[in-house]
């Protein structure tokens, strides 16, 4: 809204930040160096749209294709519908796809009958029409209004977005700040605030040129810096008012008070030109089924209807005819202006020009109910149980909502507001889940549906309130009561509720929902069995479990894969097997409680798996889960980054961390992560050469020779116990573990078990073994893929050899040393020098020449020349917008690629690199 030149201006006022990043990531497209997300984040009115217009001209004219959806409240119910709009375009194409892809996207498209697959079928099937689609030319796609898009094109588009790196595409999307929908992509949003006095100042004198100073001012100062309010609120005032002769209106405030301004043009309209403008707000963004049956409803000449409208500059036509509004705004304000009578009238012509199969007609039909309607309440309920059958929980927790509403019986009302209750929670509506429990609970809960809503007091304390008593008080009986037989299954209820229960059993350590779970083993599927059996006590149950795993997945089809989802993630994590093609799975699930799990195996993985960069992510995705109302998974994302930050030897952050985390986790018994806490200050001490610190802390988690049925992730501070007793002398404490490990058959467990198992061994053994058996850790299939500890057995095998003389030690120590650096696990790099404590520079302490040993990314560059000049973290991030955590972690990661000890050498280090021209070295300060 706040182009300077109208329709494809060059320039956009008060948007250099944005448009630099918007060309940024269309040259990286059109060069083929990649494809890049970018999330636009700001007020309503407040120039997102003109931004994507703005990205779509200087697409167009750099070749690109361009592809557009248009999020719609109405249309939010509709699964798929903004990957519709997206995709539509493209349709020819589709049938040059492989034919499981082609029938994909032809049923999630609408192309063929039949309720269209879900989770990360369809995500794919996107990506291989995309990337078939940009070998001709660059793709861009704009999504304007994603806070309401429909879930599932959601899911699909955060797909998309993760996996387009390879590919010339650019997705821009454009949200509400207040909206959650779009914090589990885990994108950091470009923020589009309000203008400065002066670019407001520059917009309105360009907009509109001659106002009076006095009537320019009192515009500048009610806008606050709004570009659609510059732009619009000027147009209601007369030339005298303009011109500074005649008294302003009274002050028109922003926000939502701004869609007023559209209601006083509404005003002006004939009564059925609202009607049609009514139609169209309700029918959704470029909803044409079934137009020519409620336009004829109108009574009037259509035709002049439509011209008066598109005079008005509230709506226009597009080349296909459909009815488009200038602004979202513009549709808000006819909504709002309408009154329930004439809305529910509208809805009612709406259903009628749609097919009896069409789901929307469905919608429109319980928009238009005043009073209960069983036999709609009923329909209601059975599309919302489709929905939840194909992963749709979101959209399905909208139409139970409305069949509630629509229920006239107390006890129906509530067995309905139970279902929806559950689907909201699976659906990522946690906080309305909350609020539905309440409402039920006020109320008698007929006994036949008492099961399900056990189960959904359990989510809300699980998931939202950080609560497990709950869950050993009810779920015991809720799984007798399913077991029983004709019980009713609320569709696989037993399963859901025993894997409820054995998460509470791993986070605490109860002992009486160990006992339930043990005493029902033989009434759930063999997949529950096969996760308790990888969790309640690993060390002597767990063997074989990838191998059965792998057999059970294989034979699953797709529907009891979405259904399995959570005990195949869980079970997998329990041998820390949750490898790509099973978390890509699960990928493009809708609901967020399994996109939740997944994210939450995805930054374990990287953890694990020595991507370190990504560390980031852990917070991105805490932040999303407490906009949800996933409390506890929020604390498992911080949990979980607390891990790098332990790796790294950062116990600054580690600290800070373990005061946001343990007072949470202790007031909930949650033991699964205050004992890791505990583990991660032992191997921060073990960073830092604090052994005996160490040996303490880990042995009073285990034993040294004994493997604890209490500790699950026994295998985590197995390596640990072993190096921090032979560190301290106690090569007898070590050899006695290892010998447990071995007696225990650790090595059959899974890839991970074996190798920190092997890398043990060889730590411990004497130096008559340990070359042997050094070679035999590193000949563990894959050892190599778990890149932290792998490099710690470098450094131990390194400075054995070093103690003995031997001409090899420098070598693999420099090997273990580079592999530090780029995890930025400075105090260990610095372990491998011979100098505990203090990073050593390159060699003779000069920069290094050449580009640096890894290529930095953008922001990484950014941060490194901001260093450069003597700002340190907390300004930085301050700066950029980061957090001085991220900030300082993005520094490290820097000075590792670069081999350079200190931020001092930057300068010259990002000159020798090409990344900072000669002239513009800073003085540090």
């Amino acid at each position: 809204m706040e182009s300077t030149q109208g329709p494809g201006a060059a320039r956009l006022v008060g948007r250099g930040e944005q448009t630099a990043r918007l060309s940024e990531a269309l040259e990286s497209a059109r060069t083929g160096a990649g494809g890049a997300a970018v999330l636009l984040r700001g007020e309503a009115g407040i120039g997102k749209t003109a931004l994507l217009e703005w990205t779509a001209d200087r697409a167009a004219g750099a070749g690109f294709t361009v592809l557009r959806a248009v999020g719609s409240e109405v249309e939010r119910e509709y699964a798929f519908s903004g990957l519709h709009q997206v995709l539509w375009p493209l349709l020819e194409q589709v049938q040059d796809l492989p034919p499981h892809q082609r029938d994909v996207l032809e049923h999630a498209l609408g192309v063929r009958p039949g309720l269209p697959p879900g989770g990360f079928t369809v995500g794919a099937s996107a990506l291989a029409l995309l990337a078939a689609a940009a070998r001709s030319r660059p793709l861009l796609l704009l999504v304007d209004d994603l806070h309401w898009v429909d879930s599932s094109s959601i899911a699909v588009f955060a797909f998309l977005h993760r996996r387009i790196a390879a590919l010339p595409v650019v997705i821009v999307s454009a949200s509400r700040p207040e909206e959650s929908t779009v914090e589990a992509w885990s994108m950091h949003p470009v923020e589009v605030g309000a203008l400065s006095s002066a670019e407001a100042g520059e917009l309105l004198d360009l907009r509109h040129p001659g106002l009076a100073g006095s009537t320019a001012a009192r515009l500048l100062d009610e806008a606050g810096g709004n570009p659609l309010a510059l732009v619009e609120l000027p147009r209601q005032l007369r030339r005298g008012q303009l011109r500074g002769i005649v008294p302003l209106p009274e002050q028109l405030p922003l926000g939502r008070r701004l869609e007023r301004l559209f209601a006083d043009r509404l005003a002006g309209l004939t009564r059925a030109a609202e009607r049609v403008l009514l139609l169209a707000a309700l029918a959704g963004p470029g909803a044409a089924e079934g137009s020519a049956s409620w336009l004829r409803a109108v009574g009037e000449d259509v035709e002049f209807v439509l011209e008066s409208l598109e005079a008005t500059g509230l709506a226009q036509l597009d080349s296909a005819g459909r009815l488009g509004f200038r602004h979202p705004l513009v549709r808000r304000a006819v909504i709002s202006r309408a009154s329930g009578a004439r809305q529910r009238e509208a809805h009612r012509l709406l259903a009628e020009g749609l097919t009896a199969d069409d789901p929307r007609r469905l919608v429109h039909e319980s928009s238009a109910a005043l009073l209960p309607d069983e036999d709609l309440a009923a329909r209601l309920q059975e599309a919302g149980h489709r929905l939840v059958r194909r992963g749709g929980d979101s959209e399905a927790a909208l139409l139970l909502d409305r069949s509630a509403a629509l229920t006239a019986d107390p006890a129906d009302r509530a067995r309905r507001l139970t279902w929806a209750a559950v689907a909201a929670a699976r659906g990522g509506q946690l906080r309305h889940t909350a609020r539905l429990v309440e409402e039920i609970g006020r109320g008698p809960v007929p006994a036949d549906i008492a099961p399900l809503f056990s189960y959904a007091v359990v989510y809300v304390d699980q998931s939202h309130r950080v609560e497990f008593e709950s869950s050993v008080e009810l779920l015991p009986g809720t799984i007798e009561a399913l077991a029983r037989p004709g019980a009713e299954s609320f569709g696989g209820l037993a399963e859901q509720a025993y894997f409820k229960l054995l998460l509470a059993a791993v986070y605490t350590g109860d002992a009486r929902a160990w006992k339930v779970l043990a005493d029902h083993r033989g009434q759930v599927s063999p997949l529950a069995r096969l996760c308790h059996r990888a969790w309640s006590d690993p060390a002597r149950t767990a063997h074989g479990v990838p191998g059965l795993l792998t057999a059970l997945l294989d034979g699953l089809d797709r529907g009891q894969e979405a259904g399995a989802a959570w005990l195949l993630l869980w079970t997998a994590a329990a041998v820390d097997a949750a490898d790509g093609p099973l978390r890509r799975r699960f990928a493009g699930q809708h609901g967020y409680a399994t996109r939740g799990s997944v994210a939450k195996a995805e930054v374990y993985r990287a953890y694990l798996r020595g991507r370190w960069n990504e560390d980031a992510t852990c917070l991105h995705e805490a932040e999303a889960a407490e906009e949800l109302g996933y409390h506890c998974n929020a604390l498992l994302f911080r949990h979980y980054h607390a891990h790098f930050l332990a790796g790294r030897g950062d116990e600054e952050g580690l600290h800070a961390a373990d005061r946001r985390i343990r007072p949470v986790a202790e007031r909930a018994g949650m033991r699964f992560v205050t004992d890791q806490l505990d583990h991660l200050h032992a191997l921060a001490a073990l960073a830092h050469g604090r052994d005996e610190d160490a040996y303490g802390r880990l042995t009073a988690l285990m034993s040294p020779g004994e493997l604890p049925a209490g500790l699950p992730w026994f295998h985590l501070p197995f390596l640990d116990l072993v190096e921090a007793a032979v560190r301290t002398g106690r090569r007898a404490k070590a050899a006695a573990h290892v010998a447990a490990g071995r007696a225990a058959r650790m090595d059959e467990i899974s890839g991970h078990h074996a190798f920190l198992l092997a890398a043990a061994e060889a730590i411990a053994a004497d130096d008559r073994h340990a070359d042997a058996l050094y070679e035999a850790a590193c000949a563990v299939p894959g050892a190599r893929r778990w890149v932290f500890p792998f490099a710690r057995l470098q450094l131990a095998h390194g400075l054995r050899l070093r103690a003995r003389g031997c001409r090899d030690a420098d070598a693999l120590l420099r090997k273990a040393r580079r592999t530090f650096e780029e995890l930025g696990a400075a105090p260990w790099a610095a372990r491998c020098t011979g100098h505990p404590g203090a990073v050593e520079a390159p060699s003779g302490g000069l920069p290094p020449s050449g580009p640096p040993r890894r290529p930095l990314t953008g922001q990484e560059v950014r941060i490194a020349r901001l260093a450069a000049t003597g700002l340190g973290p907390a300004e930085i991030g301050e700066r950029l917008g980061t957090g001085p955590q991220a900030a300082a972690t993005g520094l490290a990661r820097a000075l590792a690629k670069l081999g350079v000890a200190e931020a001092p050498g930057l300068g010259p280090a990002l000159t020798a690199a090409g990344l900072l021209a000669p002239a513009a070295v800073p003085q540090a300060r």
